[in-house]
């Protein structure tokens, strides 16, 4: 198991490293250089012309005069000892993500654990009673989620829990220090999430335990007289989680980003919302903070992923 997580962690490191130059790039590829931008953010245009002063001020204030390569193993020296850079405002990057960061987790996390509470029994039930009503109803009910648009889902519960019997408030945030009012703001965003992530969940299960159920191995359980519950849960279940846990990792890198939507409806401070924020501002430290961020996150759970598969399928460690 040591060897394994040793490997994986390894690869995760390479993969980083790559991200991370992918972002410097990245950024600096943006149509109109960055100390073009910067610079017509910072004076007062009045013949269009640019301030060869304030040209030169920002390339040695952002190290934009040297070639990318340096400037790269530069950024990625001061990253790798918790420097982020600097916003437009002066404010350090670092602590302006992760001071957002838990908030957006929060968000995740509930709405992760929502989303498996209610689909993957769900689409297990599908699966186990193919061809019955519930099994159309639960499918149908999956289509409809996954068609449906997270704006229009945000403002319908808005509508009915809000506005018109106002059970729940319709925005805002409360910190983690006052847990009842924290619960009772994030109840509905994490609705619009959990919704949107367990739709493709439930098809996802159903059809894994379809193709469990049909195997050898099923069959071979039943014929030892296994009994029905536990050739399920035991057996079918448990192979059938290998694809669960692949897309439920994906969907935890994606929100880190996509819950952008969420948070700005109902007025969450979050990670998705500050990203928001910087790519509408052009702040490009800001920009290549959260993107970086963003990249740590996938990676993360991608190596949780992997975690997980080895202790869901032993012979995972062995390959």
């Amino acid at each position: 198991m040591a060897a394994f997580l040793l490997r994986r962690t390894g690869t995760a490191l390479v993969v980083l490293l790559a991200a991370s130059a992918l972002v410097f790039l990245g950024v600096r590829a943006i149509p109109g250089t960055p100390v073009a931008v910067l610079a017509a953010q910072q004076q007062d245009q009045g013949n269009g012309q640019l301030d060869p002063k304030l040209v030169a001020y920002i390339r040695h204030k952002y190290d934009l005069g040297r070639p990318l390569p340096v400037q790269y193993g530069h950024w990625l020296w001061l990253v790798v000892h918790g420097d982020l850079g600097r916003t437009q405002d002066e404010l350090p990057v670092g602590r302006i993500i992760f001071s957002r960061v838990p908030i957006t987790l929060e968000l995740v996390l509930l709405s992760i654990l929502l989303a498996a509470l209610v689909g993957i029994p769900l689409g297990v039930i599908a699966a186990v009673r193919r061809g019955s009503a519930s099994d159309h109803v639960t499918t149908g009910i999956a289509v409809l989620g996954i068609s449906a648009q997270p704006v229009w889902i945000a403002f319908l519960l808005i509508t009915w829990f809000a506005v018109d019997r106002h059970w729940l408030p319709a925005g805002g945030y409360r910190s983690i220090s006052h847990p009842a009012a924290n619960l009772e703001h994030m109840i509905l965003p994490v609705i619009v999430l959990a919704i949107g992530i367990a739709a493709p969940l439930v098809r996802q299960t159903r059809t894994s335990m379809l193709n469990a159920l049909g195997s050898d191995y099923v069959r071979t359980a039943r014929a030892k007289g296994l009994n029905e519950r536990s050739v399920v849960a035991r057996h079918a279940l448990r192979n059938s989680l290998i694809t669960v846990v692949t897309l439920l990792g994906l969907t935890f890198g994606s929100l880190l980003t996509t819950t952008a939507i969420a948070e700005t409806i109902f007025g969450i401070p979050g990670f998705g919302q500050l990203t928001a924020t910087a790519v509408g501002r052009r702040d490009y430290p800001l920009v290549e903070g959260v993107v970086l961020v963003a990249a740590i996150g996938y990676v993360v759970a991608s190596l949780l992923v992997d975690i997980a598969y080895s202790l869901l399928n032993p012979r995972i460690r062995v390959s």
